[in-house]
């Protein structure tokens, strides 16, 4: 897209923190789960930047969730790139949000039953937001399933750009450590597993992207 230098990156403390290390251009680090706050201050500045989030799901659907929702509720002109691996990858492999019914957590031994709650859907959530103008959930699973969680990523940024408003991808990635398997395993829990509770697809789409 021709927009390396005017891109600015925002993982907060956490899974995204690293991201610094592999990406030639600018970053920001905020505080755990506050990422869409400190993204919407440098856009609202910057507003010629692309400017985006990366964010684990125990820092976005978790601590971060209220600057998460209320950025799409203000329709705020950021994107956001959501790493669901159903845990928290980094921490040790704890519960979050989105940890499957029944599945096997450090802090759930026995696996997660009513008592800690059910998977929270974030993309079917912020869809009805009237601020989100581009959300969609992708996996990694296979090389198809790349390409399309390359076009998704495009079309969020695209929507930006456009100054058309929130932007949101949800990514299903494997954990295989944490989840105790094997890299093809977790990439067929992913398809397996994760797709039947976290469906595929776009939710939302602009007009003036839609091809």
């Amino acid at each position: 897209m021709g927009l390396q230098n005017k891109t600015v990156g925002v993982g907060s403390v956490g899974c995204g923190v690293f991201s610094y290390e592999y990406f030639n251009f600018d970053g920001v680090g905020p505080s755990h789960g506050r990422a869409p706050a400190v993204a919407t201050g440098v856009k609202r500045v910057l507003p010629d930047r692309l400017v985006f989030t990366y964010q684990g799901d125990g820092d976005l659907a978790a601590i971060g969730t209220t600057e998460m929702v209320h950025s799409a509720v203000r329709g705020e002109n950021i994107t956001i790139i959501f790493i669901n691996n159903t845990l928290y990858g980094m921490t040790g492999g704890q519960m979050a949000p989105t940890t499957l019914m029944g599945q096997v957590t450090t802090t759930t031994p026995t696996g997660r039953g009513r008592q800690q709650g059910f998977p929270f859907r974030v993309c079917e959530m912020l869809a009805t937001a009237e601020g989100a103008a581009y959300i969609a959930r992708v996996a990694l699973y296979n090389p198809v399933q790349v390409n399309r969680a390359k076009k998704a990523i495009r079309r969020a940024f695209e929507t930006q750009m456009a100054g058309l408003g929130f932007s949101l991808v949800e990514v299903l990635s494997a954990c295989p450590t944490n989840w105790g398997l094997t890299p093809l395993e977790a990439l067929k829990f992913v398809e397996e597993k994760m797709v039947p509770v976290y469906p595929l697809g776009e939710f939302k789409v602009p007009e003036e992207v839609k091809s």
